[in-house]
């Protein structure tokens, strides 16, 4: 059984491979703050491309405000959300790890508790090894 997802512009795709089993409980959404939009760009790339992510959003121009090693730092910074699957985590968490250029990024997972069918599977067909 083939699954459609909306694609853009209303369009309809269907989807080649069947659908995983459906479980928003699956479904992660990953925080990652980088330093600029190339190195968010990289890393996004590259976990979609190795199947970690099923997709990557980049989100420019944020604000940040932290304390590091005893000091207020304010710096701006992209973040990049990853929607991915809690079987893929630690790959993913890995990876991006040694892709970063800070000496501790921020990777952040929150759970998803709901979403629509279709994009829960689609996450979970993209991300399945």
């Amino acid at each position: 059984m083939a699954g459609i997802i909306a694609g853009r512009k209303g369009y309809l795709a269907i989807m080649a491979r069947p659908l995983l089993k459906k479980s928003a409980g699956q479904v992660l959404v990953i925080l990652v703050t980088a330093e600029n939009r190339q190195e968010a760009i990289r890393i996004g790339e590259e976990m979609v491309n190795a199947k970690l992510a099923a997709c990557a959003n980049i989100i420019s121009g944020i604000q940040s405000i932290y304390r590091w090693k005893g000091k207020v730092v304010k710096a701006q910074e992209v973040l990049l959300l990853l929607k991915s699957t809690k079987p893929r985590y630690r790959a993913l968490e890995k990876a991006i790890k040694a892709m970063h250029t800070y000496e501790t990024p921020e990777i952040i997972a929150l759970p998803v508790k709901e979403g629509l069918n279709q994009y829960i599977g689609w996450v979970q067909s993209e991300t399945h090894s």
